[in-house]
């Protein structure tokens, strides 16, 4: 097991339950293409939970997404589409290598984390941030209906209580 320390990433002002979602336009990566969505395209498909993790090939992006695959995440009613700071051909090969079945959107500069409010810089890495893990649950028109984000680093949710507090079905 790695050695790794505990960090405190402070407060996050992200949007709060009733708040509108800010829209953003991404590629939208999938199993077999990518292009630009925008994030209310995609929610008027029907509820979405947005999934924010580090770098695509993180132990803690991994670590994320093998749960969410392994509980059947992709099984549920609602769309569940990850945000990472990975460019388009990383995300690619992270979801062949590890068949994982969800869309990602690509935001390689991180914007998207920041202006959720989630972003946080790494440590000895001069202007490189991440978003932190974060989960946000968003109706059809975008308003956000639940949240859960990670106070440090690495955090994990307890998975059983997320998934209430998403009201995944």
């Amino acid at each position: 097991m790695p050695e790794f320390e505990v960090i405190d990433l402070g407060p996050a002002d992200y949007p709060a339950v009733g708040d509108e979602a800010p829209e953003f336009t991404r590629p939208l990566v999938t199993d077999e293409f990518w292009q630009d969505r925008t994030l209310s395209e995609l929610a008027a498909d029907g509820r979405t939970i947005l999934v924010f993790t580090p770098m695509i090939g993180s132990f803690v992006g991994k670590y994320v997404w093998d749960e969410l695959t392994e509980r059947g995440w992709a099984d549920h009613d609602e769309q569940i589409v990850g945000v990472t700071a990975s460019t388009p051909y990383a995300i690619s090969r992270f979801v062949d290598e590890n068949d994982v079945p969800f869309p990602f959107f690509a935001d390689p500069a991180n914007g998207v984390a920041d202006t959720y409010g989630i972003a946080h810089d790494l440590e000895g890495m001069a202007g490189i941030s991440e978003p932190r893990v974060a989960f946000f649950a968003l109706g059809d028109d975008c308003t956000v209906e639940a949240a859960w984000v990670a106070t440090e680093w690495p955090e994990f949710p307890d998975y059983d209580a997320l998934e209430d507090r998403l009201g995944l079905l």
